[in-house]
């Protein structure tokens, strides 16, 4: 079995910052790319962020880039977000998500790139 722990989430202002973590544990596996996605009420799941495990080369949603950062720490086994400038519209669920497969032939800015999901932290953002 593989867990993947979320923590972090919360209520903030507008303009205000969090820092979403992601632990994984159990089994150990082959972890390709690392990724956040989010979804709001109403709305469907949206790519957040993501980064090669061994590389760290980061790619961004376009609603969040210049406000976002992913990162990782490879010996502590865990995926972070750090969340600046904080919109209503950020409000969602997130979830961290781990591709183990590599599978090139997708995208990581799609879910069918995953394989393993997170069970969501709550981020809301008051106005």
């Amino acid at each position: 079995q593989v867990q993947l722990v979320e923590s972090g989430g919360g209520l903030v202002q507008a303009g205000g910052s969090l820092r979403l973590s992601c632990a994984a544990s159990g089994r150990s596996i082959s972890t390709y790319v690392m990724g956040w996605f989010r979804q709001a009420p109403g709305k469907e799941r949206e790519f957040v962020a993501a980064i090669t495990w061994n590389g760290a080369f980061t790619y961004y949603g376009d609603s969040v880039k210049g406000r976002f950062t992913v990162s990782r720490d490879k010996a502590k086994a865990t995926l972070y977000l750090q969340m600046n400038s904080l919109k209503p519209d950020d409000t969602a669920v997130y979830y961290c998500a781990v591709d183990s497969r590599g599978d090139y032939t997708t995208s990581v800015r799609h879910q069918s790139r995953y394989d393993y999901w997170g069970q969501g932290a709550q981020v809301t953002v008051s106005s």
